[in-house]
C-alpha cells in the first residue's frame, strides 16, 4: 500500500512537471485564419515560434470568424474553464466596428472579457485593430482609442494595431481587402511576437 501511494505521488508530480502552460487566443476571423489553411495562420505560426524558442506553451485557438465582442463575452467563461490558460490573447472588436456598433459598448464587453480572464488567473494581452478609412476619422479614432484605454485602466499588455504592416499592402491581403492572406500571416505573428517574447 505504501509503495502504491509512493508511485501515485511520483505520477502526479511527473504530470504536473510536464503539463504545458496554455496560451488561449480569443479572436475573430483574423485569428481564425479566414480564407487560408489553418496551419498558415498567425496562431499556428506562433505555436511553431514558441517551439523554436523552446518555450513550452500550448496554443489553443478559440477564435470564430465573424465574432463580436459580445460573442466573445458570451463564451469566454467556457473557454477559460476548458483551456485554463496562463495567458489570453484577446483579438476582438473589428466586427463591432465594421457593423458600426458603439465603441462604448465594445469597450464594456472587452473589459468584462479581460476581467473574467484575470479572475480565472490568466494574464491578458490585448491585440488592437483599426477601422478602414471609409468609416470616417471621428469613428476610427473613437474605435481605436478603446484599446489603449483598456490597457491602461486594467493594467494589461497592449499590442498596437496588428495589421499595421499588412493592411495597406495588396500583396499581403485577400481580395476582400479585409483579411490577410497567407503571405501576411508571418508579418502579423512577428508583430505580436515582438511584444510577447518579453513576457513569456
Amino acid at each position: 500500500m505504501i509503495k502504491f501511494f509512493a508511485l501515485l505521488i511520483m505520477f502526479i508530480s511527473s504530470a504536473s512537471a510536464t503539463a504545458q502552460p496554455t496560451l488561449l487566443v480569443v479572436g475573430d476571423s483574423i485569428s481564425a485564419g479566414y480564407g487560408i489553411e489553418a496551419e498558415q495562420g498567425w496562431v499556428a505560426l506562433l505555436q511553431k515560434k514558441l517551439q523554436t524558442e523552446r518555450l513550452n506553451y500550448q496554443v489553443v485557438n478559440a477564435s470564430i470568424s465573424g465574432d463580436t465582442s459580445a460573442g466573445g463575452l458570451a463564451r469566454i467563461d467556457k473557454a477559460l474553464a476548458q483551456a485554463k490558460p496562463q495567458w489570453v490573447l484577446l483579438e476582438l472588436g473589428a466586427n463591432d466596428g465594421l457593423r458600426g456598433l458603439s465603441p462604448k459598448e465594445m469597450k464594456n464587453n472587452l473589459s468584462q472579457i479581460i476581467q473574467h480572464s484575470q479572475k480565472a488567473g490568466a494574464k491578458v494581452a490585448l491585440l488592437a485593430m483599426k477601422m478602414p478609412p471609409n468609416y470616417g476619422k471621428r469613428y476610427i479614432e473613437m474605435f481605436y482609442q478603446v484599446y489603449p484605454e483598456l490597457a491602461a485602466e486594467l493594467k494589461i499588455v497592449l499590442v498596437p494595431f496588428i495589421l499595421e504592416d499588412v493592411a495597406l499592402k495588396k500583396e499581403l491581403m485577400q481580395a476582400d481587402g479585409l483579411h490577410p492572406n497567407a503571405q501576411g500571416q508571418p508579418v502579423i505573428m512577428e508583430k505580436i511576437w515582438q511584444v510577447l517574447k518579453k513576457l513569456l
